[in-house]
């Protein structure tokens, strides 16, 4: 057995089912849909950012930019407005999400539950401000206070579904009761108790002058500055490849990574908004259209050479089926058609072209070559349209045309070989198919 088959069964054998349960995992599969249901109001969000930062200088002189300046100027407090509520608001939303996904896991109706976690919310994530005209600090509602929002709406979640397992101090009802209201009433001691806590939680806090917010913040800080960095960016795509050539999809991770990453473009888009220097690189949209470009493996290249570059049916035909979804961000038609998955021939550059192209694209932001990115607009924005409008940056689609260029050299040797096999083995086809139809001639 040679080494890629004695990793291979490694992968299957120990790491598959291992990841397989993480994917499973009923609160980080809650944390994954409430991300992935929030893409509608990211999406406003992301919209109303890049209309209200016009690419303009005091040395502007196109009428079209201008009239963008204008409009951004005349209408900046509804697009802040419309901001405030959506991207920047992206702890709340991410509360309702999991507690709705977690209680629905549960078979548990969610409203009640969700009104519990939002209360708790807004106990523990804001803090009272004394002082003439201010009534909230409402600072940690964005990306910022997401770690202590999904605290909140997995053990209040939690605690709502064991009290009612268990029947606790359930007030029953007569059977000619509506059943909603029967509901608010089984609810109301486990309601008291869960208040109780979040009222204790929030004392024991606030007698350090903190909030959980703030504290998990302060605590917390060396660590989400660490997964920002180049190192963790490199070993998280890495690893994500890694798994997905051995058929673990990168959503397994989601539950994990969504947080870190719109989490940082929350905070970025804030920070754009407000005018500041944005802190973060590692974002959902740094990922979408700068790391995995056209999808897992980065195929767009790939699939460019598979059109134009190979003798193989297979290869052509496959490439012109999954160039057009690779453009879109879905690589699964090339994973699944040329295989990419589980074929050593393409292990090395299935696992370094995105690896690749977070280390350029990184080290360019970070160095201030290329802007940071704030919006994100759909994971399935073609990336060099995504990589303008995430970052209103003119370099940002150039650096990805170069680096979809790079991905494509990358791959070109490997697919030159499987190209080669492929094509004898379709001609010895074709010959055998001419004998066996002259045989059968004469």
């Amino acid at each position: 057995m040679g080494i890629f088959d004695s990793f291979s069964s490694l992968m299957e054998d120990k790491i598959m089912p291992v990841a397989n349960k993480v994917g499973q995992q009923r609160h980080l599969a809650s944390i994954r849909d409430a991300f992935i249901s929030l893409l509608p109001i990211m999406l406003v969000g992301g919209i109303a950012a890049i209309i209200n930062s016009p690419l303009t200088t005091d040395e502007t002189t196109n009428q079209l930019l201008l009239a963008w300046e204008s409009f951004a100027d005349n209408n900046g407090a509804i697009l802040n407005w419309i901001f405030d509520f959506t991207l920047g608001a992206l702890s709340l939303y991410v509360c309702i999400g999991i507690t709705h996904f977690l209680s629905r896991f549960y078979k548990i109706n969610s409203f009640i539950p969700i009104l519990f976690s939002v209360m708790g919310f807004f106990l523990l994530v804001t803090q009272p401000v004394s002082g003439e005209g201010a009534v909230l600090d409402y600072s940690f509602i964005d990306g910022t206070g997401l770690l202590p929002t999904i605290i909140i709406a997995i053990g209040t979640t939690e605690l709502y579904r064991i009290m009612k397992q268990r029947n606790f101090g359930k007030i029953s009802m007569p059977s000619n009761v509506p059943a909603s209201l029967s509901d608010v009433f089984a609810s109301l001691i486990p309601g008291m108790i869960i208040v109780a806590v979040f009222v204790a939680v929030h004392s024991a806090f606030d007698a350090f002058d903190h909030t959980l917010a703030t504290a998990i913040f302060d605590l917390l800080s060396p660590t989400l500055n660490a997964a920002d960095s180049l190192g963790f960016v490199v070993t998280i795509t890495f690893v994500t490849h890694l798994f997905w050539f051995f058929g673990i999809h990168d959503a397994t991770l989601a539950g994990v990574m969504g947080p870190i990453r719109d989490g940082n473009l929350s905070i970025n888009a804030s920070a754009q908004i407000a005018g500041e220097q944005l802190p973060h690189i590692f974002t959902t949209s740094f990922w979408t259209y700068f790391t995995v470009i056209g999808g897992s493996g980065s195929v767009i290249g790939l699939a460019i050479l598979l059109v134009f570059m190979t003798k193989s049916k297979q290869l052509k035909t496959v490439g012109k089926v999954g160039i057009v979804p690779a453009l879109f961000g879905i690589s699964e038609p090339l994973i699944f058609g040329v295989p990419l998955m589980l074929n050593p021939i393409f292990l090395l550059p299935f696992l370094l072209t995105s690896t690749m192209n977070a280390i350029i694209s990184y080290i360019l932001m970070a160095s201030g070559v290329i802007g940071s990115t704030f919006a994100n607009l759909s994971w399935q924005m073609p990336p060099f349209i995504g990589a303008f409008f995430s970052t209103l940056d003119w370099k940002a689609p150039i650096l990805v045309i170069l680096l979809i260029i790079l991905n494509a050299l990358m791959y070109y040797p490997f697919v030159k070989i499987y190209d080669r096999q492929l094509s004898e083995r379709e001609n010895k086809d074709t010959e055998k198919s001419k004998e066996e139809g002259e045989s059968e001639g004469s």
